[in-house]
This record gives C-alpha cells, sequence and structure tokens, in this order.
C-alpha cells in the first residue's frame, strides 16, 4: 500500500481554551533541575469527570496487578536536514517513506532562532539541494504542507544519521540530542525505519520504573508504529503510517481482555496500531502494513480500555481519538483541570492517564514531584 494522497475530513474538533505559551514545556524534565528524572512530570489521571493529580512515578500504584500497557517500539529518527532552494535556505522534515521509494516530506523556512516556520513547499519540481551533494525533488502534493519528493545520489537513513538532527518547533529551548527523543521502549528497526517526531506519551518511562511495574503484575506488549510529522501549526488528521503488532502481542491482549485486567496504551500511536489489528469482534491479530485509521468517537474503540497521553493543543486532531477512549466530558473536565492547574504541554510536557470510571478515591501527590 502506497501513501495515500489525501486524507478523509473529520468533524470539527470541539473549541477548547487555547493554551498559555508559558505552559509549553521547553526543556526536558531532567533538565529542569539536579537530581531529576524523565519520570519528573506530573501526572493528570481522569477516571470519567473524576480528577485527581499525581506525579509519574506513582503510575504503578496506579494500575493493578493484570493491567496491560501496550508500547510503541519506534525509535525517533533525526529527521530534521538542512538544505537549499536556489539560494534560498530551508529545513526538510523527512515524514514517511513510501513503498516506491520516495518519501513524503515538509518544507519548512529557518526563523532564525534554530528553530522553522511552516511552508507551503512547492511546487512540483523544485529541487532541494542536500548536504553530501544529494538532491530532493518534489513531485506530488501529499496534502496541505506535505509532498512526495524523490530523493537522487543519497542514501535517504544514511543522510539522517550524518546530517540530521531531530525536528524542533518554537517553543523548546534549545537543540537537544537525539538521545533525549528516544523512548525506554524504542528498538532498532531491522530496515532502518522510525518516527519522525518521537512517541512522545512514552517518555516519561525509566528502566526503574518499568521495574517497578513489572514487579507489581503489570504486563507490556510491543507494538511498532511509524510516526510522521505533526507540526504545532497545523491540525490536519493523521496520515497513513507503518504499523506492525506481532503475534505475541496479539497473543497477549486478547488474553487480558478475556481476564479481569485492562488494555492501556502508551500514547495516540500505540491505539491507532492496536485498533487497527482488531476486527469487528475485538480480537486482535497479529498484522503488518500500513495503517489509514482515524479514531474517532463515532468510530469508538474496540480494544482499549484506557489511554496514558500527552497534552495536546485545543484544535488537535488527537483529541477525536480521547474522546473516543474516554467521552468528550471526561476531556473536556482534565483538559480544564489541566489548565487550572498549570500542567506542562508538548513532547517534554506533562501527562494524561484516563482510566474507566471507578468508585471513589482519594487525591494524592508525593511531595517535590514538581
Amino acid at each position: 500500500m502506497r501513501l495515500a494522497t489525501g486524507v478523509p475530513p473529520l468533524e470539527p474538533v470541539r473549541k477548547r481554551a487555547s493554551v498559555p505559551e508559558e505552559l509549553s514545556a521547553r526543556v526536558p524534565a531532567e533538565q529542569r533541575g539536579p537530581g531529576l528524572d524523565r519520570d519528573a512530570v506530573r501526572l493528570l489521571v481522569s477516571r470519567g469527570t473524576e480528577v485527581s493529580h499525581h506525579c509519574f512515578g506513582e503510575l504503578p500504584r496506579l494500575l493493578r496487578s493484570g493491567d496491560l500497557l501496550v508500547v510503541n517500539t519506534s525509535p525517533t529518527l533525526a529527521a530534521a536536514v538542512d538544505g537549499r532552494i536556489g539560494h534560498a535556505r530551508v529545513v526538510v522534515h523527512f515524514s514517511t517513506r513510501g513503498d516506491d521509494g520516495r518519501w513524503a516530506v515538509e518544507l519548512r523556512d529557518p526563523d532564525g532562532r534554530g528553530t522553522t516556520r511552516a511552508s507551503a513547499g512547492g511546487p512540483a519540481g523544485t529541487e532541494v539541494r542536500l548536504p553530501g551533494g544529494g538532491r530532493l525533488v518534489l513531485e506530488e502534493a501529499v496534502s496541505g504542507r506535505l509532498w512526495w519528493a524523490r530523493v537522487c545520489e543519497a542514501d535517504v537513513l544514511g543522510l539522517l544519521r550524518e546530517h540530521g538532527r531531530p525536528i524542533r518547533y518554537s517553543y523548546t529551548e534549545r537543540d537537544q540530542p537525539l538521545s533525549v527523543y528516544q523512548t525506554v521502549f524504542a528498538l532498532p528497526s531491522p530496515d532502518g525505519a522510525g518516527s519522525a517526531e518521537m512517541p512522545s506519551a512514552a517518555r516519561p518511562f525509566t528502566a526503574r520504573l518499568v521495574a517497578e511495574l513489572v514487579s507489581r503484575g503489570v504486563q507490556f506488549a510491543p507494538v511498532t508504529l511509524h510516526t510522521g510529522v505533526a507540526s504545532a501549526e497545523a491540525h490536519e488528521p493523521p496520515y497513513p503510517e507503518r504499523f506492525s503488532v506481532p503475534e505475541a502481542s496479539a497473543r497477549l491482549i486478547n488474553a487480558v481482555r478475556a481476564g479481569d485486567g485492562r488494555v492501556i496504551a502508551v500514547g495516540t500511536t500505540a491505539v491507532r496500531a492496536v485498533e487497527s489489528a482488531a476486527g469487528a469482534d475485538g480480537a486482535v491479530r497479529a498484522c503488518a502494513g500500513w495503517t489509514d485509521l482515524v479514531v474517532t468517537p463515532e468510530r469508538g474503540v474496540r480494544v482499549v480500555d484506557g489511554l496514558l497521553t500527552g497534552l495536546h493543543e485545543p484544535e488537535a486532531s488527537h483529541l477525536l481519538m480521547l474522546e473516543a477512549v474516554a467521552g468528550r466530558a471526561a476531556v473536556d473536565r482534565g483538559y480544564e483541570e489541566a489548565l487550572r492547574r498549570n500542567y506542562l504541554w508538548h513532547e517534554f510536557g506533562d501527562v494524561h492517564l484516563l482510566l474507566p470510571r471507578e468508585g471513589p478515591h482519594t487525591e494524592h501527590c508525593v511531595r517535590n514531584c514538581w
């Protein structure tokens, strides 16, 4: 299957309050103070419209033995590369490699502050000179800002390894090494493929926290979905992406669903992967290829009981997926609380755990967690 040249229209995302600029997480949690690790972020928990506030390190006590976390193992690529169109500087964001060898790319303009501005790119036939003597030629518009491009005289994955850097947006403070954008679950792909942008919901996990979860009876099911670009300036529906759900993970998910455990996806990418492998009966089967699934409240979810995710912009299409998992009232209430309590947004920010409604519980937070 090749990447589609368009995406289906979505129902408008419900208007929510805008996010103040000061709530953007500008650096990773571990760089905000001495002795901090990745898990030094806040955790908002929604059970229906009931909300509680925690530190991420409390996650093992918020889950229960028999629960299953579905995690995305896609590694993050150094997907931003400098180039030139004539004498003008551009930055190429390599998004997705198609079956025909072309890449879906986004061209962006340097903003003079180390980051970039959105650009329409084009027209077809535009040639971009790349480091090392390679050339990129725009051939066909995918949708909006993305173009199919042919890369000549260069191996793209080698180009990214030698000259690329992680995609960075203007709300961040400075460039970071690629290791900052790798999650603890990331595994090298046999073909070198990966994600243009980090599957960031898993970023707060540390090896220590994973070990504690396992010791408490929480299981993990790895899946893979290589994400494309999703810049903060545009809130399109997700494009088709490569995914894989291995046989062992499919069996484990089905076993948990047949018992008393809950299937909790870590990130919207994990939801998209596992729901793409689910039949109408809710059974998950081993599957690999492309998915163009867009999870909306109308479509609903067949497998996932809960979701651990970052905080999304008010008009982001990802919020429709959150509503499919937890309902609109729960999402609205959670986001009201996140704004009221000054939670931090974006890939280095705080996280939101949406769980099925349970009985009364007590709000609790360990001291000095932020």
